[in-house]
């Protein structure tokens, strides 16, 4: 780090066929987790869980977007969220966005702080990439998913490549470019992962 910059790298990584999907462990039905797809289109919603996740890991490029954007693309064919709960609480979400050509990017996918460590990231992950490959099912008119890729970075938290790797995806593409080095910009001070000046 130097001159107000930071070296960041950013991995990109892609499955091929659904086969090479490998799931994770499911929860014990005791445990409370559960996953369900936020069908209506709420840029409060998504809006929520892109601060809470990415608050402490400097996910900012959607902060400017006005509650309109946020609809607009909200109610694109093929836009869907898949919310992780526990015991009725967000944990944390896997957002897809369609593409041309039959791919699908996991377009944001994380959990809140006090809700990682505890393997629902990698149930999730499972879960949101399955939906990535049977999104035609859902959608008429949108053709089979022939792709599903990702993109993680050095600012993420440090499990989440692995998580990425031991799901089946394999790095396509690996960049290094020089950042500006801007705190997190949240959630707030004291929240969980947040680190006071």
């Amino acid at each position: 780090m130097s001159n107000g910059t930071q070296t960041v790298t950013t991995w990109s990584l892609e499955q091929t066929s659904p086969d090479d999907l490998v799931p994770a462990h499911e929860p014990d039905a005791m445990s409370g987790i559960r996953i369900e797809r936020a069908e209506v289109p709420s840029p409060e919603l998504s809006r929520y869980l892109y601060t809470a996740v990415g608050g402490d890991i400097t996910w900012t490029d959607r902060l400017p977007w006005t509650y309109g954007q946020w609809q607009a693309y909200l109610e694109r064919p093929g836009v869907e969220t898949w919310v992780a709960y526990d015991r009725g609480t967000p944990a944390g979400y896997i957002e897809l966005d369609p593409q041309p050509e039959g791919t699908v990017e996991i377009a944001y996918f994380g959990l809140i702080g006090p809700f990682q460590g505890r393997r629902i990231g990698g149930y999730l992950l499972s879960f949101g990439t399955a939906r990535a490959w049977d999104l035609a099912e859902r959608w008429p008119g949108r053709e089979q998913t022939k792709r599903v890729w990702v993109h993680t970075c050095s600012k993420d938290g440090p499990y989440a490549m692995a998580n990425y790797e031991r799901r089946g995806f394999r790095v396509f593409d690996v960049k290094t470019e020089e950042e500006p080095d801007v705190p997190p910009p949240g959630p707030w001070p004291g929240a969980h992962g947040a680190t006071t000046a």
